[in-house]
């Protein structure tokens, strides 16, 4: 059986059995109920966590490792500025697009009128940073404590310099670079090894998930779950679809089939950093994507490309806006769409990080912060369907600015089996 269809059975088992457990929580008294709650509390939440651990350990040494053998292959050259530029320009035009399908999806849905809002719970709104001090803090003055913090993009920023500096060293720097060519091969092979592991992780994750929030979260708020799963949908699969298509013409379907390992393990984990070995593994492996596209992109897009999140938080606000039964204009529509697509930018790639960047896009229009209590309860699972397509948009543009720079392989992104490829890895 391939991989991704491991891991989607997985993901079924573990809904059916956090149902029954769900169910069988409902008698206390029962050898069932104590039976149930020694697992969703102990088995599968150890299980699913030490899984969860594994991926999150490979991410500072293979972000780094990784950026700087691409850094250092292409140097300081100019192919190195269009990269980056392409790059940062689809994320924020993509962004952008995420924000505007969301705002127009909710206007027609109308998420939020009729809700009640008595019974909501107390909501503290997290301190949101400056744009200065963001700024700032891309720059790091320790390395050392950027990875033990797992500061993203500073150690982008230092990875990046490592790798210029290895590229102008010559011949001094090439035993080094051979070093970190080697170290890349190993920690790829480790992701592969641990990638077997993942339909156990993930049965773990989502039953004790299901067990704990169960169907009834969702059922009261349907209208705006729905919502949010048809904007991360059409965005996703349509508007993804046509940029592949348009941009670098290539199949749409058979890059969906090549991906659909990262979609899986980003929607059980819901964390782009987690799930960024896979992704990186994914995007050379299957995708055709060289080492100094995929190693620059995936990183940043784990940081800064976010737009299902960016789809939540379109939603979001008008949602609690009709909740609280007040009008946006124009001018609060434009904000929100500028306002989600810079949060995104800074948002790091960990569980439940949209809320707190959702605060920032409430302020700016005038919205009570205290209104996130409403979806609070059921956003741990849009927060999964929302981090696979944060994930996908990484591989999607990897592809696109690979393809930009003549650096896609078309025979690999033309295979579709996944079987052989991940045994031969192991």
């Amino acid at each position: 059986m391939k991989l991704s269809s491991r891991i989607l059975l997985g993901m079924v088992a573990g809904a059916l059995v956090g149902a029954l457990l769900r169910l069988l929580a409902a008698h206390p008294d029962s050898f069932g109920a104590a039976l149930g709650a020694w697992l969703v509390n102990t088995a599968f939440d150890v299980v699913g966590s030490v899984f969860v651990a594994s991926l999150k350990l490979m991410v500072v040494p293979l972000l780094f490792v990784s950026l700087v053998c691409g850094a250092s292959a292409m140097g300081a050259s100019a192919r190195m500025g269009r990269i980056a530029g392409k790059t940062i320009v689809l994320f924020l035009c993509s962004t952008a697009i995420a924000v505007s399908v969301a705002l127009l999806l909710a206007n027609l849905i109308d998420p939020g009128v009729g809700i009640e809002l008595g019974g909501s719970a107390a909501f503290d709104a997290a301190a949101v940073p400056s744009a200065k001090e963001m700024l700032k803090s891309i720059f790091p003055t320790n390395p050392v404590q950027a990875m033990a913090e797992g500061n993203m993009l500073q150690i982008i920023v230092f990875a990046l310099l490592m790798g210029i500096a290895l590229w102008r060293s010559g011949e001094a720097g090439a035993p080094v670079r051979e070093l970190f060519t080697s170290l890349n091969e190993v920690i790829m092979t480790l992701v592969t090894l641990l990638m077997h592991l993942a339909p156990y992780g993930v049965f773990c994750l989502l039953a004790k998930l299901i067990a704990e929030i169960g169907v009834a979260a969702i059922l009261d708020l349907a209208k705006y779950f729905g919502a949010v799963l048809l904007g991360l949908l059409v965005h996703g699969v349509v508007i993804y679809s046509l940029l592949l298509w348009l941009l670098a013409r290539r199949s749409p379907l058979t890059f969906f089939r090549n991906v659909r390992p990262a979609l899986l393990f980003a929607f059980s984990t819901a964390s782009s950093n987690a799930t960024m070995p896979v992704t990186l593994n994914v995007t050379e492996q299957r995708l055709g994507v060289d080492n100094r596209v995929a190693s620059f992109v995936v990183p940043l897009g784990a940081t800064m490309n976010m737009d299902g999140t960016a789809i939540m938080q379109g939603v979001a606000t008008v949602f609690i806006a009709q909740a609280y039964g007040l009008d946006l204009s124009w001018g609060g529509y434009l904000a929100v769409i500028a306002t989600a697509t810079l949060a995104s930018i800074g948002a790091a790639g960990v569980p439940g990080v949209g809320l707190v960047t959702l605060v920032m896009v409430l302020e700016q229009v005038g919205l009570p912060a205290q209104g996130i209590a409403l979806i609070i309860g059921i956003d741990r699972l849009l927060d999964m369907a929302r981090t696979a397509v944060n994930v996908c948009g990484d591989c999607v543009f990897s592809t696109i600015v690979a393809s930009s720079e003549g650096l896609l392989d078309d025979a690999v992104f033309a295979e579709v089996s996944d079987r052989d490829r991940y045994t031969a890895g192991s």
